[in-house]
């Protein structure tokens, strides 16, 4: 679409897309290719599908959008929930047209046309879902929407109002210690009242999809789970390493950067409600409202190059930008893309903190690969699988470290928290995934158990922090992974991030030598999209593969030297 047609978002209808009628669409389109006479003919009927692929997506991706800022609008609760219980028929279908394609006796000339990764991730698909599954499926869709809707109307008085769990972020990471412990102790006891409803949404997820790999002919779900994440190219083994690596290297290092940031605060016996102060001064704060954050933002991306500029300002201009938060709006942040008018859209939930800039720079940073393969024609290729998405998010977060005068009046301080904190994020992320690897092995587990085995793990990757949890009895009873949405609507999307992170830092470190390179490789990498598998598509990109021995150290040692440079007094 051009974007002079576009309209403001608002504007946009929000039209629940008939389901049995689009699945009756999927269904003719496969009979008419398994039918097709010729090879040109089985072509256009697979373009014909992509266009309304791409016609469904948006019409899903604006109610989906639209709910997620307003959980308590009546008419879109309605929607999702037609939602939750129509996907997996459509799934279903799309899987039906997809086995027709990897049949088809046209797969040479096909291949040759669309990509041999394409008819990768269709048998991927076609492992990872059937229609024996679908009532599982409708039910796993219906609980994630029960925890996503729970969590973004979490109100927890303090002092003289009720504030989300985003908000209260601000208040525990005040530079007043007595304010940070009266809204911690808020926030915790809060969310101790929400643990055993939590804790038994979490039982049924679990179980169902237990059962689901399990229908499927899986041992269990951690089988099942890479595949649905489209992890072509690693197993378990290379997770299982990887994160060795981060415990022998990370931890360690993490730690050290924890009893220096408390040793700057003056404090010998530190609590979990100093971990998230990093100066006695207060946290590096942006300035100004959420539209001059904004502004700023734009000169940041008029400075940094001129794509990034032409489309920060043109999501700016067409509302593509939600970025506060309120009552019954969801929790986090996420950008989704829109296929038919090529455009990408951010949420968020800025507290007025150094997050809000994060979230500028993260989330257009999958924004800014969006608009860089806008034109892929396969829309599978379009955005890559996770870990590939979030170098793209990772990565701008430092590409816009020299413009962070614009936000803060001590820049020096931001730089330094921000890489501090994504060096200590490392361990946590693995924590993320092991835990994850625990549950699914364990299906029968009790609340209790799993509780207990996210303890075992901060002992072994975070044990700095867990040494601060002391009287904060939801942190010691192991509910710290209770708000982690990732764990509940996205098994296994986790560990992506640290995978990320560390390619993330290898693009900073070359930032640094020569930016014009760096940038130009991680322009080509956006503009790559999803054509390659994850491991393909960093060696394309000129990046060091973090399963390999040693990459790990080898990324994150210059980082310390940064880290020492900053004048942060």
């Amino acid at each position: 679409m051009k974007e002079q047609l576009m309209t403001p978002f608002e504007q946009w209808p929000a039209r629940l897309p008939n389901i049995a009628k689009e699945v009756e669409k999927i269904k003719q389109i496969t009979d008419e290719f398994r039918s097709a006479p010729t090879q040109e003919e089985a072509l256009k009927l697979v373009k014909k599908h992509f266009k309304g692929s791409d016609k469904l997506s948006e019409q899903v991706g604006i109610i989906q959008v639209r709910y997620s800022c307003d959980t308590n609008d009546a008419k879109l609760t309605k929607a999702i929930a037609a939602l939750d219980e129509g996907m997996p028929l459509l799934q279903a279908a799309e899987t039906d047209f997809q086995k027709a394609v990897l049949e088809s006796p046209f797969r040479p000339f096909l291949e040759k046309k669309l990509g041999t990764h394409l008819f990768t991730m269709y048998e991927y698909s076609l492992r990872s879902f059937d229609e024996r599954i679908i009532e599982e499926s409708i039910e796993e869709n219906k609980l994630s929407t029960e925890y996503s809707t729970l969590i973004s109307k979490c109100s927890i008085p303090f002092r003289d109002g009720h504030y989300n769990l985003s908000q209260m972020g601000k208040f525990m990471q005040d530079n007043d210690r007595q304010t940070r412990i009266e809204a911690s102790k808020a926030y915790y006891s809060y969310m101790e009242t929400r643990v055993d409803e939590i804790e038994a949404i979490y039982d049924k997820l679990v179980k169902i999809r237990d059962k689901m790999a399990k229908k499927l002919g899986y041992a269990n779900y951690v089988e099942l789970g890479y595949l649905r994440m489209g992890r072509y190219d690693y197993n378990q083994e290379d997770t299982a390493f990887y994160r060795d690596q981060i415990a022998t290297f990370v931890t360690p290092i993490a730690t050290k950067i924890g009893k220096a940031q408390m040793k700057r605060l003056g404090i010998s016996d530190p609590h979990i409600y100093d971990l998230a102060l990093s100066f006695k001064e207060g946290n590096p704060t942006p300035k100004g409202t959420t539209q001059e954050k904004v502004e700023r933002a734009k000169e940041m991306y008029d400075a940094l190059s001129p794509e990034a500029s032409h489309y920060f300002r043109m999501m700016a201009d067409y509302h593509l930008l939600d970025l506060e938060t309120r009552p019954a709006k969801q929790a986090g942040g996420y950008m989704t893309y829109f296929p038919i008018h090529q455009v990408p859209f951010i949420f968020s939930n800025f507290n007025g903190t150094s997050g809000d800039v994060d979230v500028l720079t993260h989330e257009f940073g999958h924004s800014f690969q969006g608009f860089m393969g806008k034109d892929i024609k396969v829309p599978d290729y379009r955005c890559p699988t996770m870990e590939g998405a979030e170098i793209d998010s990772m990565s701008m977060e430092f590409f816009t470290h020299p413009y962070m005068h614009l936000f803060f009046d001590n820049p020096e301080r931001y730089r330094y928290t921000h890489l501090a904190d994504s060096i200590s994020f490392l361990p946590y992320g693995t924590t993320v995934d092991e835990f994850q690897h625990w549950v699914y092995l364990h299906p029968e587990a009790t609340p209790a158990e799993r509780d207990a085995a996210w303890c075992e793990l901060e002992e072994k990757y975070t044990p700095f922090k867990r040494s601060c949890y002391k009287d904060c009895n939801y942190l010691v009873k192991g509910h710290r992974w209770l708000t982690q949405g990732h764990i509940f609507n996205s098994p296994f999307y986790y560990i992506d991030y640290t995978l990320a992170q560390v390619m993330a830092f290898q693009f900073f470190n070359m930032d640094r030598k020569d930016h014009e390179l760096a940038w130009k490789r991680y322009v080509n990498l956006c503009k790559m999209g999803g054509k390659y598998p994850f491991r393909t598509l960093i060696t394309k990109a000129h990046l060091k593969d973090p399963f390999a021995p040693g990459v790990i150290q080898k990324t994150i040692r210059p980082l310390m030297q940064v880290l020492n440079s900053y004048d942060i007094d």
